[in-house]
């Protein structure tokens, strides 16, 4: 029986290719970044097809390095930068639009309409979402509204609108299949999660024709299968999800009261609720989890659009560093951040603020602030942002009579920051817990693909796959973390003040 299985991982700056053994191990990696397009402040966007073309390039690339063809591998798993939204023409599969990326705000306007409307209750009830740029639908409004040609030809059904994961399924099959997954559906404003289906109200408030819509398919499913001429023979896909109910999957939080949190280009913090959908007074936003069936599971999650990003714009805009690789070392060149605090609210402030019009800020800075005091600031913007996030999971999981969270699994490129991971610990209070496989996301996808086609039997046998590398415990006094964190509460308000 085949055991390998080849992951898809496109995410918002680079587009990578995994392939993992039956234990869940890393067998070989591509990877390649693509361009980051800013046609004006607030807008960001990349080509759908430099995105196709990284992606399949990077498996090809790593089913070589793996020393293994097409006839070797099980299943393929995708998992994708949610919200990003894509519009391509059925009949060319030209994409109408450059890729509208999550970070983009323009279509603030319009979720400023909504909400004045009083609508905003009526998305969250039956989405989990707030009405915010950040997601899919408003994203493909402003498409339809504002590309020559394109309502009328949505209007005929010509068109096609996906995530990412749903345009490279597209590519893979040669058009076959135009279908998601349920945890990416959710992030469009668009999908009642209580029953998984589109929902006629909310396109009708959208104005968004339903034939542009992919089908919706749980996460664990066999969509179809990939034309041969991609990687040498046909390969079934078996398993999509967003990256982030991906990573919560790869970590084995298969069970309410589980939490990992992803250190990205930004932070994704999710707590798995099982079946129950809990709503947040907090802040948070309720999503569909990645469900290997087809009962519906949640998740509270925290958004923070800049996390490791605030290190690329360290190396690229304030040019402090050469590599991202050496953030840790310049932090380490002082003992402690010298009471600069960084709010790098650079496309405003995500979970728990949803301050749109905040922008970034630096403060705390004296004559003896350095470069070092600043990239010390900039990694531990990265914890505070989260720690924030946790602190609402924990508020409302004691308005739901559920227990806090005990410890916090965390993947992404960050994570192996261990000044970083430490300094999370302390300010949390729990441990702070580093699997050996750091891949999560990846990971996620293809134990999503190797359920579905029997590579594995069942959840336990994943869990029982699921190793830590590095426990990092909490060291700091805890009326230290206190004044750190209402330090870091006084620069945020300083941030949304204008």
């Amino acid at each position: 029986m085949k055991t390998h299985l080849l992951a898809l991982d496109q995410g918002t700056s680079s587009s990578r290719s995994i392939v993992f053994d039956g234990q869940g191990r890393i067998v070989a990696m591509a990877q390649r970044e693509f361009r980051q397009i800013y046609p004006q402040p607030g807008w960001v966007e990349h080509d759908p097809l430099e995105i196709w073309e990284t992606q399949i390039a990077t498996a090809r690339e790593a089913l070589a390095k793996a020393g293994l063809t097409a006839a070797d591998i099980a299943s393929i798993g995708i998992t994708n930068q949610r919200e990003t939204t894509v519009v391509w023409n059925r009949r060319t599969g030209q994409p109408i639009y450059n890729a509208i990326v999550w970070q983009d705000r323009r279509a603030e306007p319009t979720c400023a309409a909504l909400r004045a409307q009083g609508l905003e209750e009526l998305f969250r009830r039956k989405t989990g979402l707030i009405v915010d740029a950040y997601f899919s639908g408003t994203k493909l409004k402003w498409i339809l509204d504002h590309v020559d040609g394109a309502r009328a030809a949505a209007e005929r059904g010509e068109l096609a609108f996906g995530t990412v994961d749903s345009w490279l399924l597209w590519q893979l099959t040669g058009g076959a299949v135009h279908a998601t997954d349920v945890s990416n559906a959710a992030r469009t404003l668009m999908l009642d999660v209580h029953a998984n289906r589109w929902d006629e109200e909310l396109l009708t408030i959208l104005d968004i024709p339903p034939g542009l819509l992919p089908a919706v398919h749980p996460s664990s499913h066999v969509y179809g299968h990939t034309q041969a001429q991609w990687l040498g023979a046909a390969l079934p896909v078996g398993g999509m999800a967003g990256d982030q109910q991906s990573a919560l999957f790869g970590q084995a939080c298969f069970k309410a009261g589980l939490a990992k949190n992803t250190y990205g280009t930004g932070c994704f913090m999710l707590m798995h609720t099982g079946a129950q959908f809990q709503a947040s007074r907090n802040g948070l936003i309720t999503t569909s989890a990645a469900q290997p069936g087809a009962t519906p599971e949640f998740a509270l999650e925290g958004s923070v659009f800049i996390g490791g990003a605030v290190v690329q714009w360290l190396r690229d805009g304030l040019r402090a560093i050469q590599g991202s690789g050496q953030v840790e070392a310049l932090a380490q060149s002082v003992p402690d951040a010298g009471g600069v605090i960084f709010v790098p609210a650079f496309t405003g402030l995500g979970a728990p603020y949803w301050k749109a019009e905040a922008r970034g800020a630096i403060v705390g800075l004296t004559r003896g602030s350095t470069v070092g005091h600043i990239a010390r600031a900039a990694l531990e913007s990265i914890a505070f942002q989260s720690a924030a996030l946790l602190q609402a999971m924990a508020r409302d999981a004691a308005a739901a009579g559920d227990a806090a969270v005990s410890e916090l699994r965390v993947d992404g490129g960050a994570c192996v920051n261990d000044l970083l991971m430490q300094f999370q610990a302390d300010l949390l209070g729990i441990p702070v817990v580093r699997p050996k496989v750091i891949e999560t996301t990846a990971l996620g996808a293809a134990y999503l693909a190797g359920l579905s086609c029997g590579v594995w039997r069942d959840l336990d046998e994943l869990s029982e796959q699921w190793q830590v590398e590095r426990r990092f415990l909490p060291t700091m006094a805890r009326e230290r973390a206190a004044e750190l964190m209402a330090g870091w509460d006084r620069a945020v308000r300083q941030a949304t003040a204008a």
